[in-house]
């Protein structure tokens, strides 16, 4: 009879001969152990494959247990929480929904807990996602709620974990769960992360996520990993109903006559070398940009020409004026204002007086501020990068962008910080562009995002992929 055993983040079927027909098709011939191994996240396949056969086995591999799981209060789920649930059932339990920042989530990972009754791992991205996390599930089930983390080692009926110790704990615990839940699942195929779902035999996976696509177009791992995408609505399609209503209006502004001179001279400086050394554009461009400029001085002063001109449309002194405008305006509204250098988030907050939150910036100030500014102590708060996800920050109603990527996840993400619903909300998201420099293409890039979800929302039919 084969035996089926976890070993270090694989599995290993026991008493098969090499050439034996029987063996599952996943299985492949160690030659340095002389046994049949194979990835453990096709567990499940190779279950299922064993049964078909009518095959006898032993499986001393799974090692998680059944739980009851019952919630200690009722919440009515809204119709895509309950319909988005039901078509992860309908896809025997593994797949990815697709719901925007505020849609509640968590609860449909709650849901999920319930219905699959089996010993769950929720995967986050940051320690300050798995306390949020631990701190629901504490307050959501009767049962042990563990954390692996940021210090601490504990296992329980439901484990909290981020990406990072994951891939350093999987290989000995991915035998003890049976539904491990990735939360901001976009994460998942970077690499190194990706071992959290193949070290582990859990036969049920959820993916949860508002913006799934990557540059480098990792999405299409997350189908192997978890399971196909099932359910997906965009925030256009739960405005006004289940989220804030909400507009994004873009303020232009000018570079004065001395910031144009300096952004000129120096992107004519870049945009030479490049076509010296015959430099395609795109993500190979850059790249083969990136081992030119290190290679000489000529190269070296390109790669600072970049980035003094992209410094100046940044952070260009009317977007300045601009702000002071936008804050005085709103100045009785939780306002969130988003930069991409931490130098301009540092100096809005000593001109304005307002807390600034970074990858600077440590964890209990972080706690502070926005505990602070969740209780309507402060009314805004300046950042970088570290708030577009994985924050709850239920009452923020405005959002100013003065300078940041072209990627559809930055700019989705940073308009769900201020999307979540609450009575007569009308949200708002400024979007301060410099004429007639790069930042309009960079503009025009979220702007094609937000035209592609409005043509798919349009496309769909109650959110589930054909």
């Amino acid at each position: 009879m084969f035996k089926l055993i976890f070993d270090a983040g694989t599995l290993i079927l026991e008493n098969a001969l090499e050439g034996d027909a029987a063996v599952p098709r996943a299985f492949r011939w160690d030659a340095r152990t002389r046994q049949f191994r194979a990835p453990a996240y096709l567990y499940r396949e190779i279950i299922k494959e064993l049964v078909r056969s009518k095959t006898p086995y032993e499986d001393a591999a799974k090692n998680y247990a059944v739980f009851e799981f019952k919630q200690r209060y009722h919440i009515e789920p809204r119709p895509y929480q309950t319909a988005s649930v039901e078509a992860w059932r309908a896809s025997a339990r593994c797949g990815v929904i697709v719901l925007p920042t505020g849609a509640g989530k968590t609860h449909v990972a709650t849901m999920a807990i319930e219905m699959c009754q089996r010993q769950t791992l929720v995967v986050v991205p940051t320690l300050d996602l798995m306390n949020q996390w631990y701190d629901l599930l504490v307050s959501t089930f009767n049962a042990e709620i563990g954390l692996v983390g940021g210090g601490f080692y504990e296992i329980g009926a439901i484990t909290v974990t981020t990406y990072a110790s994951a891939f350093r704990h999987q290989e000995r615990i991915g035998s003890q769960f049976g539904l491990v839940i990735f939360d901001e699942a976009h994460h998942l195929p970077g690499e190194g992360y990706k071992y959290a779902a193949e070290f582990a035999i859990a036969p049920f996976r959820l993916g949860l996520t508002a913006t799934p696509e990557r540059t480098d177009g990792g999405e299409n791992e997350l189908e192997r990993l978890i399971g196909p995408f099932v359910y997906r609505l965009e925030a256009q399609q739960l405005a006004g109903e289940f989220l804030a209503d909400y507009t994004v209006e873009r303020v232009e502004v000018e570079l004065s006559e001395r910031e144009r001179a300096e952004y000129q001279k120096e992107r004519q400086i870049y945009t030479d070398f490049r076509r010296a050394k015959n430099l395609p554009y795109g993500q190979e461009g850059w790249r083969m940009f990136l081992i030119h400029s290190a290679r000489s001085e000529e190269g070296r002063r390109a790669m600072k020409a970049y980035r003094n001109y992209k410094r100046i449309a940044l952070g260009t002194e009317s977007k300045l004026d601009v702000l002071q405008d936008l804050l005085i305006r709103h100045k009785h509204e939780k306002t969130l204002i988003f930069t991409a250098e931490n130098e301009m988030v540092y100096r809005i907050s000593n001109d304005h007086l307002i807390p600034a939150i970074t990858h600077e910036t440590n964890v209990k100030e972080r706690k502070f501020w926005l505990d602070a500014f969740n209780a309507g102590e402060v009314l805004a708060l300046a950042t970088s990068k570290v708030l577009n996800e994985g924050v709850n920050i239920p009452d923020a109603s405005v959002a100013i962008v003065l300078s940041g990527s072209g990627s559809s996840r930055e700019h989705i993400q940073r308009l769900g910080r201020i999307l979540r619903k609450k009575e007569d909300k009308q949200a708002i998201l400024y979007e301060v562009v410099t004429r007639d420099t790069t930042e309009e293409y960079t503009s025009q890039k979220r702007s094609d995002a937000r035209q592609f979800h409005d043509a798919k929302r349009r496309g769909e039919s109650g959110g589930l992929f054909e």
